[in-house]
Formats: C-alpha cells, structure tokens, sequence
C-alpha cells in the first residue's frame, strides 16, 4: 500500500486538504497519514470543527506556535523529520504558502521523499512577504506541483521550470472543489444583518501595523457603509490595533462581527453585494460566489481576476477604494461570472491521479 503525508498548519489549509482527503478515503490501496504543525493555533478546532467540515483528524499535532518564522520553521523541521522517519511515506504534500509549507517540503526533500507543492506557481512579486519566500522555496524543491491557475504555470514557466526535474500541471483550485462541496452547509452568522451589505475582512500585517493605511482602510469603509451597509467579521489582530488607535465606528454603519466559521463566511458571501478584504483566499472565494472584490493590497496573487475585471486592486487608499466601490455598485454592465479561471471543481481527483503515476515511478 502507498502512503501519502500531508502537512498542514492552518485552519484554510484543513479545507484544502480535506478536498483530496475525501478522495483518498475512497481508495483502498492508498493511505493518507496527516501532520498538524499547530502553526496557527486555534481554540475553535475541536471535534466538532472536523465532523462539521467532514475533515480527517490528525494523526499528530505537533503544536508548534507563538515563535518566531525561523525558529518555528526550525522546530517543524525537526519535528516533521522524526515523523517521516516513522512513517515512510512514498509522497509528502504540501499547501499554499505557510512555514508549514515550507518546513514539510524541506524535511521531505532531505530525505529524498518525492514532495507535491498545491498551490505552487503562486507570485506577489513582493519578496518582503514571508509567504513569497515559503511559496518560491517550496517550488523550487517540489517534484510535483499543481497550479491552481494558468498565470501561475507562465509564473513557472518565465523562471525555468520547464528546464527542471519536476512537472508541472494545471491541476484547478482545490478551494473551487470546497467551495461547490461545503456551499450547501452556509449558515446564517448569529448577528442581525442588514437588508443588503458588504462584506469585509481586514488582517494582514501589512495594514494592521501601518496605522496610515489602516485609518485609510477604514475611512473608506465608513464611507462606503453611508451607501451599503459594511459587515466586518474583525480579526483579534485588527481589533487589537484599532483599539490602541481608539477607532470610534459610532458615525458608520458598519457592522462588527468576532470571527466567524468557513460556513459563516459561505453564507456571507452568498448574500453580499460586493466583497472589500485583503485576503487572499476572499479574493478568490468571492469569485467562486459571483461577487466583486475591492482588494486592499499593493499586489495580489489571483492576478487573472483583476485581469478579467472581476477584482480590483485598491491598495490602502481612501479614493481607490471608495472609487472603485461605486464604479462596480453603479455599473450597467454586470458580468457574468462564468470563466473557469479555476477549474471545473474536480482538483482533487486530478491532483491524486498524478501523484498516484509519481508513487508508481
């Protein structure tokens, strides 16, 4: 029997894995062993997070948090090598772009077990990102990475993969296969939400910290919620900042919300009239729900949904922003939503099949 390990270290990342969970469950001769960093350590994951979501639990956690990059990335290094030692499996999979990410790929590389990159192909073009840095080191020493996108095989393909040992597929977006999956289970968020709204969410570090951008986030915000009302689930991170800012939402019709759960969010987003975050999973599960996003970042990954006019990128500026709002709220011309930038929704099976031929070389 083939055994693939899977490594994961945020809660996102569980959603991603569960896509190609669900199809190794069906299988008889391939067995799945899963790794938990515990990177992002979450009170919320119980037993009940993973019957809900229809996720396999962990075969080890190995809570590993609350550090520093390097010295977290060290210490799942470590960690994750003592499990590979035990398992030896045929093939390590990793997702996205996480010190997790990283650290799995490493350990598995050292070790000469073959490693598949989902997500791989991915650019900012802002190596000041950690997650550029995870994303770029974790290409290059993949065996098999899966593109969610056809801009992420040219980003491949402009730095020389094609001259490499590995491959390179066009696999869709396993988040597209989560997205038509766990749609049927929205739930409505235990708050009186208006009429009619926008959605937001607000967390990187790169505007938390920035108090400038920040404020210009939430100017906009507020003066977008005097037109459609804001609904924002707020991260502790925002939270914490706006508070020592003293940020008084008194005058706006913004709706705060605590952090909300993935069905939560479906539900949001199934109901929303335009979608303002800098996320970058939003942006794309926006997309998947038929709605615009205003993205308030100076770059984006999903670079085809601003080409396609899908999204637009804002940056933290209170005019780009506010804008562009009112550019799509007041637009005659409605897209229709129905390229298959991502696939059809069969990630999953697509991205199995291949790593299957690799375990059989």
């Amino acid at each position: 029997m083939k055994k693939i390990l899977t490594v994961i270290g945020a809660r996102p990342q569980f959603i991603k894995a569960a896509v190609l969970s669900r199809v190794i469950a069906n299988k008889e001769d391939v067995q799945e062993v899963i790794v938990h960093t515990g990177q992002h350590f979450d009170h919320n994951m119980s037993d009940v997070f993973f019957e809900e979501m229809d996720i396999p639990h962990p075969d080890y956690n190995l809570n590993i948090n609350g550090l520093s990059h390097g010295a977290m990335t060290g210490q799942m290094l470590e960690k994750i090598e003592e499990v590979l030692l035990k398992e030896k499996p045929d093939c390590v999979v990793v997702y996205g772009d996480t010190n997790s990410t990283l650290a799995g790929a490493l350990a598995a590389k050292k070790m000469h077990i073959k490693v598949a990159h989902i997500e791989a192909g991915l650019r900012s073009n802002n190596i000041k990102m950690p997650e550029e840095v995870n994303r770029i080191l974790t290409d290059r020493i993949s065996d098999l990475l899966f593109c969610p996108t056809n801009s992420a095989v040219k980003n491949l393909e402009n730095e020389g993969y094609p001259n490499l040992d590995c491959r390179v597929y066009n696999s869709g977006d396993v988040m597209l296969d989560a997205a038509f999956y766990y749609s049927k289970k929205a739930q409505k968020p235990r708050v009186d939400l208006p009429g009619r709204f926008v959605v937001s969410t607000i967390h990187r570090g790169e505007n938390t910290d920035d108090v400038r951008r920040l404020n210009q986030i939430f100017e906009a915000l507020e003066e977008i919620s005097l037109s459609t009302p804001v609904v924002l689930p707020m991260h502790p991170r925002t939270r914490s900042c706006l508070d020592r800012l003293k940020y008084d939402f008194a005058k706006s019709n913004i709706t705060i919300t605590d952090p909300i759960s993935y069905f939560e969010m479906i539900y949001l987003l199934s109901n929303a009239e335009m979608v303002i975050t800098d996320s970058g999973g939003l942006q794309k599960e926006a997309f998947f729900f038929k709605k615009h996003c205003l993205v308030a970042r100076d770059e984006t990954e999903w670079v085809e949904l601003i080409d396609h006019g899908y999204n637009m990128l804002c940056g933290a500026n209170v005019h780009n922003i506010v804008t562009n709002y009112h550019e799509i709220a007041n637009s005659k011309t409605k897209l229709s939503f129905s390229s298959d930038l991502y696939g059809n929704g069969e990630a999953g099976q697509k991205i199995y099949d291949r790593i299957c031929e690799a375990m059989a070389d």
